[in-house]
């Protein structure tokens, strides 16, 4: 396994969005890492191919297990089928390096649910790297240092009353079996006794936003009960297109919100925000059985905080 490489904003330590930009490297690490990717679909525009080429030149250094893409990668109305135009024009011309031909391992995002959601599960059997078993499931890795890491996809739209309702708009939502996933993530977690356990959805539990209360109310009744009762160690999820940290009150829970990788947004303040940046980019997850960290880079690959988790 090569070596981890990060250029660093700022010590790990007291990061905040008004630091002055001063460019560090940080030393090696043996780790497990994978990229977050999530609400990227421009078709190239905005930061969208800045932010490809970033991800491209920080894989030529770092080894990279996979690509979480956790939703909205196909704005603005998802894909109609497996041979729609837009999976060329917003995804594999745009991510083309060399090294970022490895296993992506997406959820759907709401964007995706505007459009045939089928046929970006069906996409896995047409390229050899979108790898989407189903609309939620689960994988463990080991990791250095004799450890392992559970990850579980779960399929947030379906698990919000706001998507469910509107069959017109989101015509797949309302259709999935919200009690049936719920189960599901219950019971996945209650057998693992892996070293760490990250959850990946698209929409947050926690931020701070201006979109519609209910869609994080109905995960804060429905989802996150299953992950405090099972001791989740993050929760990593986009939809809001900018990076927050967030620790609730009595909850040791990351609650982590990942930048968009091509349109980014202001923050609405929240009650727990550790960090917050307006900027696009995306993440790093470096796993070893002794830590957990996470490393938020803006598009030019600078770190601008980073989440650090120990045993």
């Amino acid at each position: 396994m090569k070596k981890l490489f990060i250029i660093a904003l700022l010590a790990l330590a007291g990061c905040t969005a008004q630091s002055p930009k001063q460019v560090f490297v940080l030393p090696e690490d043996e780790s497990f890492n994978f990229i977050m990717l999530n609400d990227a679909g421009r078709n190239g525009y905005y930061d969208q191919k800045t932010v490809a080429a970033t991800m491209g030149r920080i894989a030529e250094t770092t080894d990279f297990e996979f690509v979480a893409a956790a939703g909205d990668i196909f704005h603005y109305l998802g894909i109609q089928s497996t041979a729609d135009p837009l999976l060329m024009t917003n995804y594999e011309s745009i991510y083309s390096h060399p090294e970022l031909q490895v296993e992506w391992y997406p959820i759907l995002g709401n964007h995706e649910y505007s459009g045939n959601s089928q046929a970006v599960i069906d996409y896995s059997a047409v390229s050899r790297r979108w790898s989407m078993p189903d609309r939620y499931y689960t994988k463990s890795f080991d990791i250095p240092g004799d450890g392992t890491l559970r990850v579980v996809w779960v399929d947030t739209a379906p698990l919000i009353d706001k998507y469910r309702k509107k069959s017109g708009e989101y015509p797949d939502a309302g259709q999935q079996d919200m009690d049936a996933q719920l189960a599901w993530v219950d019971s996945v977690l209650t057998a693992s006794s892996d070293t760490w356990k990250i959850v990946i959805g698209h929409h947050p539990i926690w931020a701070g936003t201006d979109k519609n209360d209910s869609e994080r109310g109905d995960l804060q009744a429905r989802l996150e009960p299953i992950l405090v009762r099972h001791g989740v160690d993050m929760y990593l999820c986009g939809h809001i297109h900018n990076f927050q940290h967030i620790r609730r009150p009595n909850s040791d829970i990351d609650y982590v919100v990942n930048g968009s990788g091509s349109l980014g947004r202001e923050v609405v303040a929240q009650e727990g925000q550790i960090f917050t940046s307006s900027s696009t980019g995306f993440s790093v997850v470096a796993a070893s059985a002794d830590s957990l960290r996470l490393f938020m880079l803006d598009r030019d690959a600078r770190v601008l905080y980073a989440v650090n988790r120990g045993k």
